[in-house]
């Protein structure tokens, strides 16, 4: 049981030592005087360093253009990964099935119109650059223009008053009396 005191006492006696030993020196002792001189010294300009403008920065972090061979390629891989991931999509193969069910030519190419709406708009909200936007808005519109069939059945357009006609009136055609051939038969 000594021990035990014993040990006790001098872990005690230690302890208060090393508590005594961390006691903080008083502020106005200054270890390195001519070190905080210096640092006093130069002071920093008012409104900080000189910084580039905002568009500086973001013209100097923007891809250098390739060249346009370059540029189309690089939009035509971004435009080919865009419709992989969308061809999948459940809504738009149903508007492209739905598209294909039509009865008639023109409720197909009706139903065509909405399926690229469907279509093209899904592909925008996932591009990523403004160049790929802009790109796929062409393909819609190039898409949307092959539907159109202005010679076939033009629409009719509203009549201006005092404006001719835009489409030429056909007049019936006369028909030609057939002659008729009659073989001599000699005797």
């Amino acid at each position: 049981m000594k021990i035990y005191g014993l040990i006790v006492f001098t872990v005690l006696l230690i302890a208060a030592l090393i508590m005594r030993g961390q006691e903080a020196a008083p502020p106005s002792v200054d270890l390195f005087p001519e070190q905080q001189q210096e640092e006093v010294s130069p002071t920093p300009p008012p409104n900080g360093p000189e910084l580039p403008e905002l568009k500086q920065l973001d013209e100097s972090f923007k891809p250098k253009s390739l060249g346009t061979d370059a540029d189309a390629l690089h939009v035509h891989v971004l435009w080919r990964e865009l419709k992989n991931r969308t061809v999948n999509d459940p809504e738009v193969q149903a508007a492209k099935k739905y598209a294909q069910a039509a009865p008639t030519d023109l409720e197909k190419r009706n139903r065509l119109r909405k399926y690229y709406d469907v279509y093209y708009q899904r592909m925008t909200a996932l591009a990523t650059t403004p160049e790929l936007k802009l790109a796929l808005q062409a393909l819609k519109d190039t898409h949307q223009s092959m539907l159109d069939q202005p010679r076939v059945r033009p629409s009719p357009t509203p009549k201006i008053v005092g404006t001719p006609s835009p489409t030429p009136t056909s007049t019936p055609l006369k028909k030609k009396q057939k002659q008729k051939h009659k073989k001599k038969i000699h005797q």
